[in-house]
C-alpha cells in the first residue's frame, strides 16, 4: 500500500507540474492575443510604420520578416541536408566526427545575441555587407544550421539498418539507397523539422539588431528589381524585421500609439510562430501517413 500511495502522490505531482505549466503558457498566450488582435486590421497589416505620429502598421516589417525567412532557408537548408547526410550515413566514428558533433552542440546552444555579434564583426565589417538583408540572412543561417543539422541526422539514424541492408542488396550504390530510400523515409521528420526551424528564426530579433539593422527605408512594390535600391527584393538593404520592430518602439518611446503598435504586432508574431508549428506537426503526420499507406483504410 506504501509504495502505490507513493506513486499516487508522484503522478498527481507530475500532473500538477504539467497542468502549471499549460496553465502558465495559456495565460501568457490569451494575454497577448486579447491585448493586441483588436489592433490588427488589414490598414494595420499593409501600412508602413511611422515614427512621430499614429496609425502606422507593420507592412514593410512584416515583409522583411517573410524575405528574410526565405533567403536564410534558401541556405541553410541544403547545407543542413548535406551535413546531416554526411554525419549519419558516410562519417567514420573517430575523433574528428565526435569533434564535429560536439561543436554542433555548442554552436546550437549559443545565445542570440553571441550570434548576432558574430555576425556584426563577420558579415557587416569584414565582408562589408553592412546592415542589410543579406547580413541577416547569413547570421540566421549560422543561428539555425546547428539544430537543422541535428534535426537531419537524427531522423536519417532512426531509421532501420535493414532498409540500408535491403537497398544495398537491390545492388543500388550507397549513394542511391540513401537518397532513394533512407531520405524519402526519414522525410516527414526532416520536414517537421525544417518548419519549426523556420518558426524558430521568424521571432528572432537579438541576431537581426546587429546585422540586418533597425531601420525599414520606403519600399516600392511596383518595382521588383532586386539591383534597384527601394526594391522590397533587394538584399543589401537595411531591413527591420517585426520583432526588432517590437522591441524598438517599446525601447524608443517615439511612437504615440507604441502600446498598440506592440500589442498587435505580438499577437501577428505569436500567430505566425503558431501556424509554424501547427502546420508542422499536420504536415509532419500528413506526408507520414501519405508516404507509408497508414492513413488509409484497407479494403
Amino acid at each position: 500500500m506504501k509504495v502505490k500511495r507513493q506513486d499516487k502522490v508522484a503522478t498527481v505531482i507530475l500532473y500538477l507540474i504539467a497542468g502549471t505549466i499549460i496553465l502558465v503558457l495559456a495565460s501568457l498566450l490569451a494575454f497577448i492575443l486579447i491585448q493586441g488582435l483588436p489592433h490588427v486590421t488589414w490598414h494595420f497589416l499593409t501600412t508602413p510604420a511611422r515614427s512621430f505620429e499614429a496609425g502606422g502598421g507593420i507592412g514593410i516589417q512584416l515583409f522583411n520578416s517573410f524575405y528574410l525567412l526565405v533567403l536564410a532557408m534558401v541556405i541553410s537548408v541544403p547545407l543542413s541536408l548535406g551535413a546531416g547526410i554526411y554525419l549519419s550515413e558516410y562519417a567514420k566514428k573517430n575523433w574528428l566526427t565526435s569533434l564535429i558533433r560536439t561543436a554542433i552542440e555548442i554552436l546550437s546552444s549559443l545565445p542570440s545575441v553571441v550570434v548576432g555579434l558574430f555576425g556584426f564583426l563577420i558579415f557587416v565589417i569584414q565582408f562589408k555587407f553592412g546592415f542589410s538583408i543579406l547580413s541577416g540572412a547569413l547570421v540566421l543561417t549560422v543561428f539555425n544550421l546547428p539544430l537543422l543539422t541535428r534535426n537531419v541526422e537524427e531522423s536519417l539514424a532512426s531509421i532501420s539498418s535493414m532498409q540500408r541492408e535491403a537497398g544495398l542488396a537491390l545492388g543500388l550504390s550507397r549513394w542511391e539507397t540513401v537518397t532513394r530510400i533512407i531520405v524519402p523515409e526519414a522525410l516527414p521528420g526532416i520536414t517537421t523539422g525544417m518548419i519549426l526551424g523556420a518558426g524558430r528564426v521568424f521571432g528572432e530579433a537579438a541576431a537581426l539588431i546587429y546585422t540586418a539593422g533597425q531601420s525599414a527605408p520606403a519600399l516600392d512594390f511596383t518595382n521588383w528589381n532586386p539591383f534597384y535600391i527601394a526594391s522590397p527584393l533587394n538584399p543589401l538593404r537595411p531591413a527591420e524585421t517585426l520583432a526588432v520592430h517590437i522591441w524598438k518602439i517599446n525601447s524608443e518611446g517615439i511612437m504615440p500609439d507604441a502600446v498598440a503598435v506592440s500589442a498587435g504586432a505580438s499577437a501577428v508574431l505569436i500567430i505566425a510562430v503558431l501556424v509554424f508549428n501547427l502546420s508542422a506537426r499536420w504536415f509532419g503526420q500528413h506526408l507520414y501517413q501519405k508516404m507509408t499507406g497508414s492513413g488509409k483504410k484497407g479494403a
